[in-house]
Formats: structure tokens, C-alpha cells, sequence
């Protein structure tokens, strides 16, 4: 064999083994194109999601929490504005928490902070401005300048600051008094002149005639019966339930009271009647609802199911 034909032959091969990687090429990424595309881009283990859309001050923001595979015993954990707030299990492989916001806080940007399984979402959430109203409050001789007891607050403070597993409710809030409302949540107040710089009304008024029914908005597990006669002197005779979950309701100013700790009840069950006990100027009923020891409004709670 010549020179030239030893070089032909050369040429040749190197012009075989391009093509053969061509095609091998082409074979490869047709077998990638006839893959699931769930094999080349992987599903997102954790899925969140919140609602209201467009919450503003005093909403209670429910997040929820798709997890595949979670790890036994283990919970996401969810985190706004360095608190941690408990999550909890409303279906397999699903969770719930909840984060209440207070006339107190500043309107704007908040980032959410999901974990589980591993993995971390971040919600970057609006929270809108809201006007409240301000109301001057002359509290009659005797009753201004009243302080609670080390006693009262102390349990108070602990119906607040229950996270109780297990949800009690189900479906919307009920009415707890069929009078008129007389005060919104939220309202600003001066005392005898004196701006409560602290201060938001952390609940509802009824303004329903002394001795006029008051009922249980929805079920729960009696956490807190309290007398004026026990040291109660701002909240008067005062009824607490548990809904369970970080979710309780406080009922104030009491002329009589119809359960004991421990009972459970239902939605419209009778807990007590209107009256003007404790730091009142009149007869009505408040009640005030609390997320995770925070005090939000109500009143969406009485028009949509918080789950």
C-alpha cells in the first residue's frame, strides 16, 4: 500500500467515527425528548399558598402547606418577623398556620418563611393600611384609672397564649349577642383625655340589654370562667373558650354566667348573659377573638370558614 492510499484510508476512518458520533447524539437527545417531563424538571415538594389575596391590619393570614413525603412527626414551620408560628395537620400530607395582624403593626411588605422537608419558601405578602376610628371614653368615678389584678392578667394571659392541637370548630362564627354592634374592632381610644397610645379595641361590642343571652360563636372547650368577686376588675365576669388551634374567644363584662372550666360547647350555646361588670360604662358584650395571643377582627370569621 502506497503512501496515498495509507492517508486515503485514514480520512476515511476519522470521517466514519464523525458521523457514527453524530448520530449517536441525535439518538441520545431523542431518547431525553421522549422522557416525562416531570422526570427532567421534579414536581416542588413543598407548595404554599395564602389567603386573604389582599389582607389588611387586623386580618388573620391562613397559610397553607403541601408537603410530599413529609417526615414522620415532623411539622412545617412557618416564620413572619422573627415568630415562629405552630402549623398544623388539616389533611394528609397538609398543613395550616395561621398569623394574625393588629392595628399596632405597620402596613407593608412582610416575607413569610416556610420550611419542610428540607426545603424553604419564601411568601413576599402586602399587608394593606387600615383607618380606625377614634372614640373618646369618659369612664365614670370609681371606674377610671382602674388597674387589673396580678391574678386577672395572669389568666387572661394564659387563655390567650393556648395553641391547643386539636380544632375544636368548624365552618363560619356565629353572632355570640343579638344586639347591635356599638363598637368595631380596631377603634383608638382616649380615656377621661388621656390617649391610650397602646391601646386598639381588641374585639367587638354588643350593645344587648343586661341580662340578654350570650351564646358561644362556635364550638370549644371552656378555658376560663372569672368573677369580679375573684379579682376580675377590668374584664369583670368574664367566660374564655378555647376553639383549639391558637384560635380563642373572650367574653367580657358578664352579669351572669352559665358554664364551668372544662365544659365543652357548642355553637349557640348558652355561656352567659350581658351585663356591665368590670371597667364598663354601660350594659353590652365584648368579645374578643385571639390568633396565636394576638387579638384580630373577628368579623371575617362570621362570613368565611377559616379551616
Amino acid at each position: 500500500m502506497t503512501t496515498v492510499d495509507r492517508a486515503q484510508k485514514l480520512v476515511s476512518a476519522a470521517v466514519s467515527n464523525l458521523q457514527f458520533d453524530r448520530l449517536a447524539t441525535r439518538m441520545v437527545a431523542g431518547i431525553l425528548a421522549a422522557l416525562p417531563v416531570a422526570l427532567a424538571i421534579p414536581a416542588e415538594a413543598l407548595q404554599v399558598r395564602m389567603t386573604p389575596a389582599n389582607p389588611k391590619l387586623g386580618d388573620t393570614l391562613s397559610v397553607f402547606i403541601s408537603v410530599d413525603n413529609p417526615v414522620a412527626g415532623a411539622s412545617p414551620t412557618v416564620t413572619a418577623s422573627d415568630q415562629t408560628y405552630p402549623a398544623f395537620e388539616v389533611a394528609p400530607n397538609q398543613y395550616r398556620a395561621f398569623i394574625p395582624t393588629t392595628p399596632l403593626q405597620k402596613a407593608g411588605k412582610r416575607i413569610i418563611r416556610v420550611t419542610g422537608n428540607g426545603q424553604v419558601r419564601n411568601l413576599l405578602v402586602q399587608v394593606n393600611s387600615r383607618k380606625f376610628p377614634v372614640q373618646r371614653i369618659n369612664l365614670p368615678p370609681g371606674k377610671a384609672g382602674v388597674k387589673a389584678t396580678e391574678y386577672e392578667l395572669k389568666r387572661v394571659s394564659e387563655l390567650k397564649a393556648l395553641q391547643t392541637p386539636q380544632k375544636y370548630w368548624s365552618g363560619i362564627f356565629i353572632k355570640p349577642n343579638g344586639g347591635p354592634i356599638s363598637t368595631i374592632y380596631g377603634v383608638r381610644r382616649y380615656y377621661n383625655g388621656k390617649f391610650a397610645k397602646d391601646y386598639y379595641h381588641r374585639g367587638v361590642d354588643y350593645a344587648g340589654p343586661t341580662g340578654s343571652p350570650v351564646v358561644a360563636p362556635a364550638a370549644g372547650k371552656v378555658a376560663l370562667v372569672g368573677r369580679v368577686s375573684e379579682g376580675f376588675r377590668v374584664h369583670g365576669n368574664v367566660v374564655g373558650i378555647d376553639h383549639g388551634q391558637g384560635v380563642t374567644s373572650i367574653f367580657m363584662h358578664l352579669s351572669r354566667i352559665n358554664v364551668k372550666e372544662g365544659d365543652m360547647v357548642k355553637p349557640g350555646q348558652l355561656i352567659g348573659a350581658v351585663g356591665s361588670t368590670g371597667a364598663s360604662t354601660g350594659p353590652h358584650l365584648h368579645w374578643g377573638l385571639y390568633v396565636n395571643g394576638q387579638s384580630v377582627d373577628p368579623t371575617p370569621w362570621r362570613y368565611q370558614e377559616f379551616k
